[in-house]
């Protein structure tokens, strides 16, 4: 029998519960789909956003998530194919990315590998608000809504048929650290061999790690806390060796335990994944002169902190952003994944939590707390993903 009903969660600011809401299931015109969510994680983000750390207005109440993968339950006629051209059809398994670039504006147009500044994007999961109707825009729900007459820049990405719903929903952090990786790469700041240095061991430190590892890294180094369970989850994964800050707790002794164990001049690359402002200061000691550093963990606007441009100078380093994805970089984070989905671990990784009001702050409890690295809602049955 077909679900008359669909629940979804929203929140209505910082700081407040979630509530969970039953709205019609809505037709699918010509260019549209609903999907059924069937793994959706909690992002470092939606943590932010719930701590009132985005630094700029959003749509209130919303439906958080977006590293969401489903499964098309109802597609129109004239939506055959996805953003890759791949066709698609009732049962197939995709993925839906948080930011869609426009494809027309100055970025998209003159500089198509800047897209990710797109001036005129579509996100699901932050800036659609719940109001507007159907009310499926986000993660954190059964089932999400897609239309590209009401928003043509949707971009949706058909997965292996192979591939689970639980490795379909790190496809887009996954796709964030390769783009940072490549950052390194434009600028010759990254070689196959090269010794890199991961500040933070959170979901995003942790598959800049297997990243790193799998585009040529020889060796890898991560810092962060606490040890069990992500120092300890790090390491299974091929971290040549973790450095705790609760043991190091001075940015002096956290530079002083990197040198040691890279030994020579430090290292080639560091990324910052930790999106603590220190780190950046830190992770520039304990580069190699002529070292890159890539920041991709200032997400938000976490403040700032006294550095020394002295430094950067005589050090003759190269220090680049990397922020999200553009709709290219998405297809190659899905590739990885799966190549490698039975190549790790993974099941250490995702701590499954139901589609729930209590589902959810625990999830998000969890993640906050580091209790787990990767808290990821799971809607139904958590055995058939």
């Amino acid at each position: 029998m077909t679900v008359q009903t669909i629940r979804v969660a929203t929140f209505d600011g910082p700081g407040t519960r979630p509530v969970l809401h039953s709205v019609p299931r809505p037709p699918v015109p010509e260019r549209a789909a609903l999907i059924a969510i069937e793994a959706c994680g909690v992002c470092g983000t939606d943590l932010h956003i719930l701590q009132g750390h985005w630094p700029r207005e959003l749509p209130w109440p919303l439906t958080l998530g977006h590293e969401l993968a489903g499964t098309i339950v109802e597609i129109g006629r004239n939506l055959d194919a996805d953003f890759m051209g791949q066709p698609l059809a009732v049962g197939d398994r995709v993925m839906l990315p948080p930011l869609m670039p426009c494809g027309e504006c100055h970025y998209c147009v003159h500089y198509p590998d800047r897209a990710n500044k797109c001036l005129n994007p579509t996100y699901y999961g932050r800036y659609l608000p719940f109001e507007k109707p159907p009310h499926l825009w986000g993660g954190w729900a059964e089932m999400v809504y897609v239309d590209l007459d009401i928003l043509p820049a949707t971009k949706i990405y058909r997965l292996p048929d192979t591939m689970t719903a639980m490795a379909g929903s790190l496809t887009e952090p996954l796709a964030c650290c390769m783009r940072a990786i490549n950052r390194a790469v434009n600028v010759g700041g990254f070689h196959a061999g090269d010794t890199v240095v991961i500040q933070g061991s959170g979901p995003i430190g942790l598959l800049a790690l297997v990243a790193a590892r799998e585009m040529g890294a020889g060796r890898v180094l991560v810092i962060g806390a606490p040890e069990d369970p992500r120092l300890t989850i790090c390491r299974e994964f091929g971290a040549e060796a973790t450095v705790s800050i609760e043991d190091h707790t001075t940015s002096e002794s956290r530079v002083e335990a990197v040198r040691d164990l890279v030994g020579g001049f430090g290292a080639d690359l560091v990324l910052e994944c930790s999106g603590h402002p220190s780190s950046g200061p830190e992770g520039l000691e304990m580069l190699r002169d002529g070292g890159t550093l890539v920041e991709m963990g200032q997400f938000t606007d976490a403040g700032s902190i006294d550095t020394n441009w002295h430094r950067i100078c005589t050090k003759d380093v190269t220090i680049c952003g990397s922020w999200a994805f553009t709709a290219n970089d998405i297809p190659p984070g899905i590739d990885l994944m799966h190549r490698i989905q039975d190549a790790y671990p993974w099941h250490l990784v995702q701590q499954i939590f139901p589609f729930s009001e209590q589902g959810i702050v625990d999830a998000t409890t969890a993640a906050i707390e580091q209790r787990c690295l990767k808290a990821t809602i799971v809607p139904g049955d958590p055995g058939e993903k």
